[in-house]
């Protein structure tokens, strides 16, 4: 038992409210599955995307972070039609797979909800854009211009521009009955044009694809390098210089119009188990497929004729309903690159994450371990410290072997030059990556190659089960006997996101952890099926039964009149199952805090269910993307980590682990970089209600702003040193 000195808030002693007490139901139903009690996943989900939006329209944000939170919506929109959408579309085409979703919607009647919150989103997604960023860029200097705006001279050289750098690269492809339509391809921006002959006075089409080899918006200052100001740039969109230059395509013709439009289409893959005989060429193939899935959304510009936008529904057989009209441009993840630019006055503040001492360069990395469990949060704690790790493991004489697992390493994955040199070096090294990552596909294909190139063991795992757990082992001789060290993590072994995504990780040369991931990986290179480890849980095989369980245990704690309580942080919760056992949990009185960034299908505050549970959600500068389960009273607690957040995708169909984290210290850290500070926020957390809607939490006249993020950046800052301990 370890007793904690500083107790774990409830949210009403961090929000300021007063703490009530957890309430028993009098009269519990006795179906917990009646769907009046579950959020459909899909609207969830956008309910998500919307708190993403309302990240745009808040003046709490630099500038050019406002437009970054507008181009993520709008690039969280297309995978969510890429694979949800399109899953549900797949269903409507298979009757045979239709089914109810948890709260008692048919797919149709889920397209149909879709259809109407996300029209919603993007009428106030383009007003935004259109009435408060682009007029405050244009206030600091950065301008998006349409074509007609233009000067004479600056028009000059745009055209010059076009016909040397744009000409060359397009293919106008004309459709008649010589000319069949043209394949679109995935989320292409493209000009369906109308034009006339002048002499035949026959009307034709024709098809341009905006290049996606060229920058989406021209910077019009590069022209003309002498014109140059300071902080200033102007852009123009690529489609519009292509579109006043048309006669440059089409010389003797008449244009009648240029209409923009963009199509996205089911991106999903399916593998079936019985057709994995070789699962690398099944991948490869199933890539390639992508390019012709169904289409899903045809992305259309408001002014559109009506004809034209008949002909394109109809050749890409796509109902009314998947049509979506803009008023701005289409395709407005692109604005990312306008949101980049270097204008450090309108971005965040840099920071410098923290390199533990203990870890720094010319410390015994190794001894470091041994005498300490480190745990590292990320990004506020450099990720170069798991690098400095695997790039010492890869070098050390004493080293024997390294395993690790790889689900999205990058494109530039340090962590597997790591590998690459261990080989080399005439290590061990076994690696488990999954080429079934979504996109990530063709580039861990790619790693799997150059791995295997320099000598190490590569596998694939299972048709059907992702390996979505992220471990690292090396195996050290010290002495006469060997030593393990391990890495296990939320989060992935990439550079990129981790500078981007909250995450946690842990070091540590413990021996039972050790000995369970010895195991977890012959599991995945080979033929074992251990059950059950020392102190790991597995999915698919033992993690939901062990969260059942600490769920259980905590109801059961209650119903005896001891104390009890549950935390969880995670990205989605939508098992049904875990649903109904924290409605039980619930019911027995165990108050529980739930901070989930996304998807969240249970209902919070329900009469006699959930009157105990309250759910949040943050949005902030990093993705919330840790996963942290804390189980216990103060005084009582156990905390784990996890991979996996609670769906039935992790917890039955991938290969997770959850793990614990011991020592006191480490779980103070927790306390004061995770939990505290969530249950706190008052300035970028919302708090869902029970019909599912979200309300951004507020502080008090007299109560200072709190953000969780900005919290944690001041903690580490005056912390000076990483919180590390003996486990």
């Amino acid at each position: 038992m370890v007793t904690s000195t500083s107790p774990v808030p409830s949210s009403q002693e961090a929000s300021g409210r007063p703490e009530e007490g957890p309430r028993q139901a009098d009269s519990p139903p006795t179906d917990l599955h009646q769907p009046a009690l579950y959020v459909n996943r899909e609207t969830s989900w956008l309910a998500f995307n919307a708190r993403v939006l309302s990240e745009a329209a808040s003046s709490h944000w630099p500038l050019l972070e406002r437009l970054k939170f507008l181009a993520i919506h709008a690039s969280n929109l297309d995978e969510f039609f890429m694979i949800r959408v399109s899953g549900l579309h797949e269903q409507l085409e298979a009757a045979a797979l239709v089914e109810m979703s948890p709260d008692g919607l048919s797919p149709r009647e889920q397209l149909t909800r879709i259809g109407l919150i996300i029209r919603r989103q993007l009428a106030t997604a383009h007003a935004l854009l259109s009435k408060e960023l682009l007029p405050a860029l244009s206030e600091h200097g950065i301008h998006v211009r349409d074509w007609p705006s233009l000067d004479p001279g600056t028009m000059q050289l745009a055209r010059q521009y076009f016909r040397r750098s744009v000409f060359p690269v397009i293919t106008p492809l004309a459709v008649d009955p010589g000319h069949p339509f043209p394949f679109l391809s995935n989320l292409s921006l493209s000009l369906a044009i109308e034009a006339r002959d002048p002499d035949s006075r026959e009307r034709r089409f024709a098809r341009v694809k905006v290049p996606e080899s060229l920058p989406r918006f021209i910077p019009l200052d590069d022209l003309d390098p002498s014109t140059a100001r300071p902080h200033w740039k102007e852009f123009l969109p690529l489609e519009q210089l292509i579109g006043a230059n048309l006669d440059d395509l089409f010389p003797g013709m008449e244009i009648l119009g240029c209409h923009p439009f963009r199509v996205t289409r089911d991106m999903d893959m399916d593998i079936l188990e019985e057709e994995a005989h070789d699962l690398l060429s099944i991948v490869n193939r199933q890539i390639r497929r992508r390019r012709f899935g169904a289409c899903v959304r045809l992305e259309v510009d408001v002014r559109i004729p009506d004809a034209v936008r008949g002909f394109l529904r109809e050749k890409l057989e796509i109902d009314e309903e998947d049509v979506y009209e803009s008023t701005g441009p289409l395709g407005s993840r692109s604005l990312m690159s306008i949101a980049t630019l270097n204008r450090p006055e309108l971005r965040d503040p840099p920071i410098v994450p923290r390199i533990p001492v203990i870890l720094a360069d010319g410390a015994d990395v190794f001894a470091a371990i041994r005498r300490q469990d480190i745990l590292l949060h990320h990004p506020y704690d450099s990720f170069s410290s798991v690098l400095g790790f695997l790039r010492l493991a890869a070098a050390d004489p004493q080293v024997v072997a390294i395993k690790m697992t790889l689900y999205r390493a990058g494109a530039h994955a340090e962590a597997v030059r790591s590998l690459i040199h261990a080989a080399e070096n005439g290590k061990e090294v076994a690696v488990s990556i999954e080429i079934k990552a979504r996109f990530d596909e063709e580039t861990n294909i790619a790693w799997a190659q150059a791995l295997e190139r320099a000598g190490a063991h590569v596998f694939f795992g299972h048709a059907v089960l992702k390996t979505h757990a992220k471990v690292a082992l090396v195996v050290r001789r010290e002495a006469d006997e060997l030593r393990r060290y391990v890495h296990l993590s939320t989060g992935n072994y990439n550079t990129s996101t981790a500078r981007l995504y909250t995450d946690l990780g842990l070091l540590t040369a413990d021996a039972d952890l050790g000995e369970d991931v010895s195991e977890l990986f012959n599991s995945l290179s080979g033929f074992s099926k251990k059950p059950r480890h020392r102190k790991l849980a597995v999915a698919p095989t033992a993690l939901a039964d062990a969260l059942l369980a600490k769920i259980d245990g905590q109801a059961a704690l209650a119903r005896a009149g001891k104390p009890a309580r549950i935390f969880a942080k995670m990205n989605a919760l939508v098992d049904a199952e875990v649903v109904r056992a924290l409605y039980r949990a619930s019911m027995a009185g165990v108050p529980i805090d739930l901070c989930v960034r996304g998807v969240c299908c249970l209902r919070p505050g329900v009469p006699s269910v959930s009157e105990n549970i309250r759910v949040s959600s943050i949005i902030g500068r990093f993705l919330e993307h840790e996963r942290v389960f804390v189980f216990g009273a103060p005084g009582e607690e156990e905390f784990f980590l996890s991979s996996a957040d609670w769906m039935p995708r992790n917890l039955h169909r991938r290969v997770e682990v959850l793990f614990p984290i011991e020592a006191e210290v480490l779980r103070q850290q927790i306390r004061d970089e995770v939990i505290g500070p969530a249950l706190a926020d008052n300035s970028r957390a919302y708090e869902m209600k029970e019909d599912g809607q979200y309300v951004q939490r507020t502080n008090r006249d007299d109560a200072p702003a709190i953000n969780a993020q900005g919290e944690v950046l001041d903690r580490i800052h005056r912390r000076g040193s990483l919180s590390v301990a003996k486990p």
